[in-house]
């Protein structure tokens, strides 16, 4: 193995564990966080809302949140020629598309969830649109996160002298 291929092989892999990170963190609020919040009251949901924003924001979050579609897009670089590269292209298309859904969507809503007024009101215009923004960035991370796993397992095939689009290492040729 070279060292290029190693470096490639590296990158790749801290891609895949950085997106599957944020797409677990995601998913987590889709599936549990938000469904139980809604449960409480409005005084409740607006201020445990605003906790969670106030502490997501801290260097060990940013490094996945950043760091996922950042990786993704040095493996795609990488994965140039070679042929993983669609696996890869489309991982990076859905991170940026999640990116840009939580840049444009997301965090104007969490910054009007955090300005003055009722409770009441800020959770009306906050809680539906926000709750079907993130279930979209789940959905992108999560199929960024499946290309990205199966540019590994081509990646590995590739490492073990197999060709990287063909199951078990055999040649299109039969032999």
């Amino acid at each position: 193995m070279t060292q290029s291929s190693r470096s490639s092989g590296l990158v790749l892999g801290a891609a895949t564990v950085a997106t599957g990170l944020i797409a677990g963190t995601f998913y987590v609020f889709a599936c549990a966080v938000m469904p139980a919040l809604s449960r409480s009251d409005d005084r409740v949901y607006v201020q445990v809302m605003r906790d969670i924003n106030e502490v997501i924001q801290n260097p060990v979050f940013f490094l996945s949140f950043l760091g996922a579609p950042v990786l993704t897009a040095v493996a795609a670089w990488q994965a140039r020629g070679r042929g993983r590269r669609g696996w890869v292209w489309t991982a990076l298309l859905a991170s940026a598309l999640a990116f840009l859904v939580t840049v444009a969507f997301n965090v104007p809503l969490n910054d009007a969830l955090a300005g003055t007024g009722s409770y009441g009101a800020l959770r009306e215009e906050f809680e539906d649109p926000w709750v079907a923004w993130n279930v979209v960035r789940a959905v992108l991370l999560t199929v960024s996160l499946g290309c990205l796993t199966r540019a590994l397992m081509l990646d590995g095939r590739a490492v073990r002298g197999r060709p990287e689009g063909v199951p078990g290492g055999v040649s299109s040729s039969g032999v």
